[in-house]
């Protein structure tokens, strides 16, 4: 089976050996995209027929209250077990004769795409030789995302001038543990968090407790 080395890696066997559905199919995808392809299905005619004799045999012994049917659906599993592993190798050589028209290999990554994923002009898929078209396109969306986002950053340092960064706070609640996110007052139970011990205006000593800076009048 020589052909099989060329899909090593991009293909899922979803044959089955016994049962109605007994068959043999192959799905094969694209290394770029992940779209997929199924190689038409064939029945494995042996193993339906050892389906049907085993049903067939169970049922009649078990009419007869027999058990030398197990003779006969061995047979027939031996039968179709012997048949499934030359059958099911033909039918992967053919599924990859098929799978080789859905699908083009690429000469520098080696990967094998589809056909939405594939430069035909160089011979390479689109993760090797992107479309210029769809290149230009993406580069112009994140050079708008890169400006919006350094002006969102001036603007955020222009409003961080504002916060008092030397004041101390509690971030978690020492009564209730809820999170407080730095307010002055738990959300939660109303607990009164730490507060700077200087203030925010004329930098003076306020005392503990104190609603107002005795310096300057400044609400705390």
């Amino acid at each position: 089976m020589s052909n099989e080395i060329y899909f090593s890696n991009n293909y899922r066997d979803m044959c089955e050996q016994y049962g109605t559905g007994a068959g043999f199919q192959f799905e094969f995808h694209c290394s770029r995209c992940s779209d997929t392809w199924r190689s038409p299905f064939e029945v494995f005619s042996a193993g339906r027929a050892a389906s049907w004799v085993n049903k067939g045999v169970s049922a009649a012994w078990s009419m007869l209250s027999g058990n030398g049917g197990s003779t006969i659906t061995n047979a027939a599993d031996g039968l179709a077990g012997a048949a499934w592993g030359k059958s099911r190798d033909t039918a992967f050589e053919r599924a990859i004769e098929n799978a080789q028209g859905h699908f083009d290999r690429c000469a520098r990554c080696t990967s094998y795409v589809c056909g939405k994923c594939w430069n035909a002009g160089l011979g390479l898929c689109f993760s090797c030789a992107p479309d210029t078209a769809a290149e230009a396109e993406a580069a112009r969306r994140r050079g708008v995302n890169d400006m919006v986002g350094e002006r969102a950053y001036a603007a955020g340092q222009q409003t961080g001038q504002g916060y008092d960064v030397s004041a101390p706070r509690q971030l978690v609640c020492p009564q209730c543990n809820h999170e407080t996110h730095g307010a002055a007052f738990c959300g939660s139970c109303g607990f009164k968090l730490a507060s700077p011990s200087a203030c925010g205006s004329c930098q003076a000593d306020v005392p503990e407790g104190s609603a107002f800076c005795p310096s300057c009048g400044t609400r705390r």
